[in-house]
């Protein structure tokens, strides 16, 4: 039996898939889970086989579900957007099955996991997706421009410590001081190597690369410990810290 959890934030979407996946008589439904932080416990404590995962949830999307877990299942992502395939390929998903979710295109999905469960390779299907995207190579921004008075500062962004959301405006802070930016947070998120920019808080996005310590805090929390001159400290939210905790493995 291939013991398959389920992962996504609309229910009507995980009864479809659990209804087309009790017609074959191999797979074993375990667990289900509503979001990303209960995805990470679930597949933990069950250690399926295989998971069906969104990518959008509230919280943790399903990249983050990944990073989080000590060891990771074969995973086939289930989402509405074909902008994460290229991620998903380099994560190594199975397959990339686009909503609404055909019955014939998801038993070609789980005849790919059948054939050879020791094979992690992406099936035809998710291969010609992959080309038709083109696999670009991913290009990150290298400077952000901000606002000082009147003038347009040109800042690297290695020297930006984190981006913060204040009164819906965000701003890069730098060593002493900070610039507004024309982004928003979401958008540069999506434009910033997320090997090096960390979404530390709902608010915040911190640079990996300029952290000097995590720090306990009060009530089981974190702050990040910055290296700039006056020692600054960025929240570190309960959610994401359990995120950095399984990348960093600290």
């Amino acid at each position: 039996m291939i013991r398959t959890v389920i992962v996504d934030d609309e229910k009507l979407a995980r009864d479809r898939l659990a209804s087309f996946l009790r017609t074959a008589d191999d797979i074993d439904v375990v667990a289900q889970a509503k979001d990303g932080v209960e995805a990470v416990r679930v597949i933990e404590e069950t250690a399926p086989d295989l998971v069906f995962l969104d990518v959008q949830m509230p919280g943790l999307d399903g990249f983050g579900v990944l990073n989080s877990l000590t060891k990771r299942p074969r995973v086939i992502f289930a989402t509405a957007f074909d902008e994460y395939a290229i991620r998903a390929f380099e994560v190594q998903a199975i397959d990339y099955l686009l909503k609404p979710i055909s019955r014939a295109r998801l038993e070609e999905a789980v005849r790919r996991v059948r054939a050879n469960m020791e094979d992690h390779g992406p099936t035809p299907e998710f291969r010609r997706l992959l080309e038709r995207l083109g696999a670009p190579e991913r290009r990150f921004l290298q400077q952000i421009p901000a606002h000082r008075g009147k003038q347009i500062l040109i800042v690297p962004v290695e020297d930006v410590l984190w981006l913060e959301v204040e009164f819906r405006l965000v701003y890069a802070h730098v060593d002493g001081d900070r610039y507004m930016t024309n982004f928003t947070l979401k958008q540069l998120e999506e434009r910033l190597d997320p090997e090096v920019f960390f979404r530390a808080h709902k608010s915040r996005l911190v640079n990996l690369r300029q952290v000097k310590a995590i720090v306990p805090w009060f009530g089981g929390r974190y702050k990040l410990a910055m290296r700039d001159r006056a020692g600054s400290e960025v929240e570190l939210s309960r959610t994401q810290a359990r995120t950095l905790r399984g990348r960093l493995r600290w």
